[in-house]
């Protein structure tokens, strides 16, 4: 069994940094994922070391306000950004789609689709994709007028069916779980989840 701590959407609060890597360790996490918007780009310290110091693995995927700084944060703190990449944790892999379909660094649709294709190749036993946006055509889209889903995103999913994905993006709709045909979306925010597979 892999157990996952997922959280994002923190936007630089030390003291929910703090709170979320003890809940990490209290939860007996085997690995955290930060799904982006920890930080923002101007202001990136003081944040990741808090889940550095656990001892655990730590893997980042940019959100639409730390682009730039993710790989710098990754760097800086031996944390793996896993935006583009996949990383198998026992029998469960690990796939990264970082970023939005809206903003100054934005991913189209297609891109999105490309990128989720792309890390699932090489991918295998339990799957888990951690992004930042959230589907189209979910409920959690439905919490905001000017925050659309990614359609292709949900059309990656739909395609292959990952057990598990992990979102943010929509501060309103944290601590959401929905299903897309066998796949568990779940909006994890600055709460914080942990996954066991």
């Amino acid at each position: 069994m892999v157990r996952i701590f997922a959280a994002g959407d923190f936007h630089g609060d030390k003291s929910i940094a703090a709170k979320l890597a003890k809940q990490a360790v209290d939860e007996n996490a085997d690995v955290i994922v930060l799904n982006g918007d920890i930080v923002e780009d101007h202001k990136p310290e003081g944040i990741v070391h808090y889940f550095i110091k656990t001892g655990k693995p730590v893997f980042l995927v940019p959100g639409n306000h730390d682009w730039l700084a993710t790989d710098f944060l990754a760097a800086q703190y031996n944390a793996t950004n896993l935006h583009g990449k996949h990383h198998k944790q026992e029998n469960v892999s690990l796939l990264g789609c970082g970023g939005t379909n809206a903003g100054i660094h934005l991913l189209t649709e297609q891109e999105i689709y490309d990128t989720v294709q792309e890390v699932n190749k090489n991918a295998s036993g339990k799957k888990v994709l951690i992004t930042h946006i959230h589907p189209a055509g979910t409920l959690m889209e439905k919490f905001s007028q000017w925050v659309q889903g990614s359609t292709g995103l949900r059309k990656a999913i739909e395609k292959i069916q990952p057990d598990f994905v992990i979102c943010g993006h929509v501060h309103e709709a944290e601590g959401i779980e929905e299903k897309i045909g066998k796949t568990t979306v779940i909006n994890v925010g600055k709460q914080g989840k942990l996954i066991e597979l």
